[in-house]
């Protein structure tokens, strides 16, 4: 596989430095975005990256964030620690990430001698599809997996042309790569097998001894895919009825996606954060031609490998292996409100990119000088098209409002959209809004218990808390393991000094979710009331190992040491509390009446 005519070192350098030029030019708009969807649990309310114990919970306490992805997570603290809560630099680190990436890919393509290898890299780079995972903060694990996962793949390859010793440092630095790429994300996990697609490609055969070179690469993403799996389940939420989902139902799901997928790549326009959800069907004839039409051009592409070669099959197989764990197959929690999104196809494009851009420039070599000027041209004008529409796309990514107007636009019957405007809404102290856009949620969907609970927070901030409780019990009806129900729930019940009954549902959202930090102190307040200081005092103090900068729960732990006579550590507790909100005047108040001689 080794490149006989490798080019000179300047001429890569000044070819990497343009590749990554034209990546990072048409996403300069991201630089002025801000925090949206989901990155509130990355990056704003994550207490996970406000300290080193945050760090050590990242990497061995499954749950401390929302899925196990330590190296993302990693990243994500060390861009706190170094410009805090900066949007433009988390921004920039992704856009970094990708140029790279796409750098990378070249690379590969170019030890693989195939024609037109920066194009390819270049489309890959500016394909309108890419722009979510790049754009939005908490898909720094998409970008920083590829960056892993294309490393990983090039040092691959160069151990299989290498010789001893060289050979043993280029299988470890694959193998470390490649697990780094599934610490960032385990999506990554099919990389053997497209390790395995390549060779057969370039040799017509496997050999035992290239499996053998592979069994652990296979082995390390089997068992961090299972983590995945389980996680998503048992603690991201990916149970219940939107899940309830039959075999035959999923391989319509699958067929249907990847021509989706497929289509966008050709005609990137009216790319939504969130498309439709189809409604499936095994009932519907024509919902079995999407998966039958894969299947046939499979089989096409496998019977015609000997007349146009294995490669069109290899990068068909690329694109929908590196897909599956999206396709419908595995419970994942986006399946509640779409089956498709444009971020699952960051790697897996690559396949039908490489197909379109190497097949174009072979035709054009094959077509004599001018037909590869013509190429070039084409090239150009397509790279234009691209940046312009990354240009356009980046900037819906703005803030969260513009995000969700612009995702309604597109997709009216988006409830997800309806019900995160409305907490956008409610943030900002536009109540009245907020509750039209629940209801526009339920009106959708009619089992959304996440709307009914937001509806319930609503209502209770107008102090309306027969209503309130009324949407707290109809969201439990619907998911009785929804812990911030549970929670607020309880805290309607706390309100009326329903003391046993607000405990109970305190305790309910600590089964549904044990590191739930305010349901911790809130169940302590109910016990402080009762008299159960030391219970009160081990629940505070839990809630502030989950979240260390909570502050409300240092002064509540500071008055219930201050009631047992431990001064000193209320002391130390008010100190913190202030420290974080140098405004808290019931701290203040609280301080000095304990310094007072």
């Amino acid at each position: 596989m080794r490149p006989s005519l490798p080019p000179r070192p300047d001429h890569r350098v000044a070819a990497a430095a343009l590749l990554a030029a034209v990546t990072l030019i048409p996403y300069l708009p991201a630089l002025s975005g801000g925090f949206v969807w989901d990155d509130d649990a990355y990056v704003t309310r994550n207490a996970a990256l406000r300290s080193l114990g945050g760090l050590v919970a990242i990497w061995f306490e499954p749950g401390a964030v929302p899925q196990y992805y330590p190296l993302t997570f990693s990243s994500l603290w060390l861009d706190f620690h170094l410009w805090g809560l900066q949007p433009a630099a988390y921004h920039a680190v992704n856009l970094l990430l990708h140029a790279l990436g796409a750098v990378l890919l070249w690379r590969v393509l170019a030890y693989l001698q195939l024609p037109g290898a920066w194009a390819a890299a270049a489309v890959f780079a500016l394909h309108p599809v890419q722009v979510e995972s790049v754009v939005w903060i908490s898909e720094r694990k998409n970008v920083l997996a590829g960056v892993g996962a294309l490393g990983a793949l090039l040092a691959y390859l160069r151990f299989v042309d290498a010789v001893p010793p060289a050979r043993r440092r280029w299988y470890a630095l694959s193998l470390t790569l490649f697990a780094a790429a599934l610490l960032a994300k385990t999506v990554i996990c099919s990389l053997p097998a497209v390790l395995c697609l390549i060779l057969w490609w370039k040799r017509g055969r496997l050999g035992r001894a290239d499996v053998a070179s592979l069994l652990p690469h296979f082995a390390l993403g089997a068992v961090l895919a299972a983590v995945t799996v389980w996680m998503e389940r048992h603690h991201v939420g990916a149970t219940g009825v939107d899940w309830q989902l039959s075999f035959v139902e999923r391989c319509l799901i699958a067929g249907r996606a990847l021509w989706f997928y497929a289509a966008t790549l050709v005609w990137p326009v009216g790319l939504t954060f969130i498309y439709p959800r189809w409604q499936i069907d095994p009932t519907i004839w024509w919902q079995y031609l999407y998966p039958a039409a894969a299947l046939v051009v499979l089989g096409a592409l496998y019977g015609m490998r000997r007349r146009f070669g294995r490669g069109p099959l290899v990068c068909v197989l690329i694109f929908a292996g590196t897909l599956l764990p999206a396709l419908g197959f595995f419970d994942v929690f986006p399946m509640r409100y779409s089956f498709v999104a444009d971020h699952y196809q960051y790697l897996s494009s690559i396949g039908l990119i490489v197909l379109a851009v190497v097949g174009a420039a072979r035709l054009c070599q094959e077509r004599g000088e001018a037909a590869v000027r013509f190429g070039m041209g084409t090239l150009a004008v397509v790279l234009v098209i691209f940046g312009e529409l990354v240009w356009r796309q980046a900037m819906i990514y703005r803030d969260g409002e513009t995000l969700w107007r612009d995702t309604l636009a597109k997709n009216p019957n988006a409830w997800m959209a309806h019900n995160n405007l409305g907490l956008l809404l409610f943030d900002r102290g536009r109540i009245d809004e907020a509750i039209g856009q629940y209801e526009a949620a339920l009106r959708i969907k009619q089992n959304d218990d996440f709307a009914y609970n937001n509806l319930g927070n609503a209502f209770a901030a107008q102090s309306d808390m027969a209503r309130a409780e009324h949407n707290f019990v109809a969201a439990l009806a619907i998911a009785p393991d929804n812990a911030e129900a549970h929670n607020n729930l309880g805290n309607v019940l706390a309100g009326r000094s329903q003391w046993t009954d607000a405990a109970q549902q305190y305790e309910a959202a600590l089964r549904a979710n044990p590191r739930y930090a305010d349901a911790h102190n809130n169940l302590a307040n109910v016990l402080a009331v009762r008299g159960e200081g030391d219970a009160a005092v081990a629940q505070y103090r839990e809630a502030l190992r989950i979240d260390p900068t909570y502050a409300e729960a240092h002064y509540n732990l500071a008055v219930a040491l201050a009631g047992r006579g431990d001064k000193d550590a209320a002391i130390d507790e008010l100190h913190a509390a202030l420290r974080l909100r140098p405004d808290y005047p019931d701290a203040r108040k609280e301080l000095d009446s304990l310094l007072l001689p």
